[in-house]
């Protein structure tokens, strides 16, 4: 069992902890032991999954994080010491490290990175040829960690650099001439404009590999320098501010597309030329139009917060099927895995509304380059036709109104009392004459209420201690409405702090 201290360190199937000192009331916990020890839990894992080998080889890479340069060079000296092997890829995004998997053979890939989270925040996600590590694998490293198990092999390790992403930035730009096909083959992008906004996160290269080369025109790209203390904007395509923040610059610019990363590059965002933003349940539809292509009436899996406006285009305009599933990336893509190996359905694409999409064709990988380059590519192909992104997603009705509230769970217990919470709202739902359960949620309660023309969804968070609710309406004030008849009915439990519904 893992003892309280490296159970802190669990954030699902990532790593993650404080790196850095100086933070009030947040010590620090990565410290350079317990980082060498969960390198070494992880060359453990290793050997569980491969055999103690001399050949075995990582890849390692990071963000802009400030510590990511201590991470790494105590994370590495651990595996080197181990007897492992390690290609050394430096600044990174998540998606590129796992491609090393493929394109380098590597047995396994290290991103150092907390993704959206603050400058004091790092962590590890790991990666295999067959993906993603799951939540028993974290475990299972940070068991081996507690343990100290302090290998030292007989022969060390070698260390070598290798910029890996220079080769994949090429690969983008080769799929890109390839898919677009253009006069100008080499420069398929020359007379679009495409602001980029980095955040100072890794998704710098995306403008100056990937667009610049292929000739599209990138002034007013921004923030593409590294700069680990993120001091312009949150990078986070769920943050209203950094939406704002790429929306100016691309109405500012006159731009035809604007394209926003997360940190790490596993999640992405864009904006029109008019400056609105094709972001959550428009960023669904628009990826949603383009795996569709050649995989006519196929399954998209999307997570639980997704709005009913959305599975009406999907199903309606689009003629697939809407697969609404659990909240958390890692949840959608192994749903759309299973459902194309052991039921036969034809799922191409499963996306979160947070901006992870993964795709069949790349290998279901959650990688916020490859999604805007097809994006890229699909608004190059329609120019042809004199058509706009925008035109492909025309039918989507997004709702008048909505909100998410997050409510905090004061039980110590806190999953055991929010599944009860959970529990008993649903019992009520399904006796109720105002609200109409769906049938179609895998986690928490949803349920519609004709009134308003709207709906709710309240779940228990996938970590923390609270429980999250959504609600959407059509009708102006109705968003108030649901909300004020669900806080009746949460006012009862002592252990919830329900002022964010005030």
């Amino acid at each position: 069992m893992l003892d309280d201290f490296y159970s802190c360190l669990k954030s699902g199937t990532d790593i993650r902890g404080v790196a850095v000192e100086g933070v009030e009331n947040e010590p620090l916990t990565l410290t350079d032991e317990v980082i060498y020890k969960i390198a070494q839990g992880f060359a453990q894992w290793l050997f569980d999954e491969f055999g103690q080998s001399e050949d075995l080889k990582v890849a390692i890479g990071h963000d802009s994080r400030i510590s990511a340069k201590r991470l790494k060079e105590v994370f590495i000296d651990s595996l080197v010491t181990a007897g492992i092997s390690v290609k050394d890829c430096g600044l990174s995004s998540t998606p590129a490290m796992f491609m090393t998997t493929v394109d380098f053979g590597c047995d396994a890939s290290v991103e150092i990175t907390a993704s959206h989270h603050p400058f004091n925040k790092n962590g590890f996600k790991f990666f295999t040829r067959k993906g993603g590590l799951e939540t028993e694998d974290i475990e299972r490293i940070l068991q081996y960690a507690q343990e100290d198990l302090n290998y030292k092999a007989s022969q060390a390790g070698i260390v070598e650099e290798a910029l890996y992403m220079n080769i994949y930035s090429e690969n983008l730009r080769e799929l890109i001439c390839k898919e677009v096909d253009a006069d100008d083959y080499a420069r398929p992008l020359r007379g679009f404009k495409i602001v980029v906004d980095a955040g100072n996160g890794a998704g710098g290269f995306y403008a100056q590999k990937v667009l610049e080369p292929l000739g599209a025109d990138i002034t007013g790209s921004q923030f593409l320098e590294p700069d680990g203390l993120f001091p312009n904007h949150t990078p986070n395509p769920e943050n209203a501010q950094a939406m704002d923040f790429i929306a100016k610059a691309t109405v500012a610019n006159g731009a035809d597309l604007g394209v926003i990363f997360d940190t790490d590059v596993d999640r992405a965002a864009c904006v029109g030329k008019s400056g609105k933003e094709i972001n959550r349940n428009a960023l669904i539809a628009l990826a949603s139009c383009i795996a569709l292509e050649n995989n006519e009436g196929a399954t998209i899996v999307t997570d639980s917060v997704t709005s009913s406006g959305l599975k009406d285009f999907l199903e309606t305009t689009l003629g697939a099927k809407h697969h609404r599933f659990k909240r958390g990336y890692k949840n959608v893509i192994n749903e759309a895995l299973r459902l194309n190996r052991e039921c036969c359905i034809n799922a191409p694409l499963a996306i979160e509304t947070s901006g992870h999409a993964a795709m069949r064709e790349n290998y279901f990988l959650d990688d916020g380059a490859y999604l805007i380059t097809r994006i890229i590519i699909k608004m190059a192909q329609l120019a042809k036709e004199g058509k706009t992104l925008e035109s492909l997603i025309e039918d989507l009705v997004e709702p008048l109104e909505a909100q998410e509230m997050r409510i905090k769970i004061l039980a110590s217990n806190f999953k055991e009392y929010g599944n009860k919470v959970i529990s008993e709202i649903e019992q009520l739902m399904d006796s109720s004459e105002i609200f109409e359960k769906a049938q179609d949620s895998y986690e928490g309660v949803r349920a519609s209420i004709d009134k308003y023309d709207g709906w709710f969804l309240l779940r228990l968070s996938v970590h923390d201690p609270i429980l999250p609710l959504n609600i959407e309406s059509n009708v102006s004030g109705g968003v108030d409405k649901i909300k004020e008849k669900i806080k009746n009915i949460l006012q009862k439990y002592e252990s919830l702090d329900i002022s964010s519904l005030n």
